[in-house]
């Protein structure tokens, strides 16, 4: 069985504050101390959005998302700063129901965020769905639910008989997360059968990414996609309690968080 009791302790040993601070909601629901929120919120732009690099002027849909999903950890998602970022989420959708980085930002995307990549702009509109949907509609939006529709219609249109979809791995799992919360079961399910069959290959960050997401938007814990996921994640922890990032030693720690939201 995974030992969270190992991972709580892997965080604090090698957590930053912010880190620490998610853990302490996570576990117990303890809000965050104000300087933990203003760290967590620094470098908004004046838009709401945030951009990819530090300083930069052009507010990027992959970085927003990465930080919506840090304040969600915090408890933080109904706070201004966040509210701000959902708000700029809904005004920066394209007509056609999809999200894409600003095309100034080519040379410095990765490859899961170029503009003019259409699977990308699979990912960036899963992704944008999906924290609008865990978002909720601000005050005054009487257009959230119609934004919602349009994303998720544009990721069901794109699937393939099989259930797969072309794009990344990890646009199944938000897109299958953003059906499931709108009562398209059928091709939810679909997606997660595609899905169990990568389970038993896929690194520890995919499994506690998928793992939290369909979480988040209410999958029973006992769902047999997530009791495969529960199982790769035992299989995957390391010794020290921790889960290994896909980009380096450095997110290991988000990686072990990301767990620990998933199993909580």
């Amino acid at each position: 069985m995974v030992d969270l009791d190992a991972a709580i302790g892997y965080v604090v040993a090698h957590g930053d504050a912010v880190d620490r601070a998610r853990l302490a909601w996570l576990r117990t629901g303890q809000f965050p101390p104000a300087d933990v929120l203003e760290k967590a919120e620094i470098g908004q732009s004046p838009d709401g959005g945030w951009p990819a690099l530090w300083g930069a002027d052009v507010a990027s849909v992959d970085a927003t998302c990465f930080r919506l999903s840090e304040l969600d950890d915090l408890g933080a998602i109904d706070r201004p700063a966040a509210r701000r970022a959902l708000a700029w989420l809904g005004r920066s959708q394209l007509p056609d129901g999809m999200w894409e980085e600003d095309a100034s930002l080519a040379g410095i995307a990765p490859p899961w965020a170029q503009p003019g990549d259409d699977e990308a702009k699979l990912y960036l509109t899963t992704n944008a769905a999906y924290w609008m949907v865990v978002g909720g509609p601000n005050n005054g939006d009487d257009q959230h639910a119609t934004r919602v529709a349009r994303a998720a219609e544009a990721f069901r249109a794109s699937l393939r008989p099989d259930g797969s979809w072309p794009s990344f791995l990890v646009a199944g799992w938000l897109g299958c997360a953003v059906l499931y919360h709108l009562g398209w079961f059928y091709e939810s399910a679909q997606i997660q059968v595609a899905l169990a069959d990568r389970v038993p290959q896929m690194t520890p960050a995919d499994t506690a990414s998928l793992f939290a997401a369909l979480r988040r938007i209410g999958m029973s814990p006992d769902d047999w996609l997530l009791t495969a996921a529960r199982k790769r994640l035992n299989e995957t922890q390391r010794s020290d309690g921790g889960w290994e990032s896909d980009d380096g030693a450095q997110f290991n720690v988000h990686t072990t968080l990301t767990a620990i939201r998933a199993l909580r």
